[in-house]
């Protein structure tokens, strides 16, 4: 089964958490994206948020969450996605930083457990350990 490893940024505030809906795509994503050749899971996240977003951050900005596995939307059937969940730190500089849509996005949005349905599985797995962490409503 083809394993595509990606990383993305759980930025949560006022117990909504960041995502983002991709150009001509209809759900929401956790901003983030496969690691490259070469690249740590931490790095492809720095990358990916300041790439989608346009929020700046270090590896110190952010602290390993969770690991989630589930089907990969819009690929191939059978594809896994392996995502690599970092949570934001709190009081670290990403708290006064405003995250806007990139070339690569449509829009930013703040959202909730209420939003699963417009989240691909990985999306709504991780909405669920989010509200099982007490983090988002």
């Amino acid at each position: 089964m083809p394993v595509l490893e990606v990383s993305a940024l759980l930025l949560v505030r006022d117990r909504r958490v960041l995502m983002v809906r991709a150009r001509g795509r209809d759900v929401l994503y956790l901003p983030g994206g496969k690691v490259e050749p070469g690249e740590s899971a931490v790095d492809a996240v720095v990358r990916e948020a300041d790439e989608e977003t346009g929020l700046r951050l270090t590896a110190d900005d952010v602290d390993e969450f969770a690991v989630v596995t589930e089907p990969a939307h819009g690929q191939a059937p059978g594809t896994i996605v392996a995502m690599t969940l970092f949570l934001a730190r709190p009081g670290g500089t990403l708290d006064a930083a405003t995250p806007v849509a990139s070339a690569e996005v449509d829009e930013v949005e703040w959202v909730t457990a209420a939003d699963a349905g417009r989240c691909p599985p990985a999306g709504v797995e991780t909405l669920r350990l989010l509200t099982q962490a007490g983090l988002v409503d």
